[in-house]
């Protein structure tokens, strides 16, 4: 359950990067794509360094446990996102 909540959040996040860094935004699409692979590659590292332990508490259903897939999955989205930007605004300049 953590990682679908990590990844609507991630693909949330994405977006909210896109807008607040207009420029490196990717479009909607793009930010959304980033977001989500953001959000779900932190948690699966957060998972694997076993901090917090998200599988195991969110399997109970554990409000602190989601909630914390929430803000990793929007912190990871939106940091992809505006990597990839910034990446491509890099690109397009030479």
């Amino acid at each position: 359950m953590e990682f679908f909540v990590s990844l609507v959040a991630g693909a949330i996040g994405g977006n909210i990067a896109g807008g607040v860094f207009k420029k490196y935004n990717l479009g909607l699409t793009a930010n959304t794509v980033a977001g989500l692979i953001g959000g779900g590659t932190v948690t699966l590292l957060l998972d694997l360094d076993g901090a917090g332990a998200l599988g195991q508490l969110a399997s109970n259903a554990d409000p602190q446990a989601v909630l914390m897939a929430m803000i990793a999955g929007a912190a990871g989205g939106g940091a992809l996102s505006t990597l990839v930007g910034l990446l491509r605004d890099i690109a397009s300049r030479r």
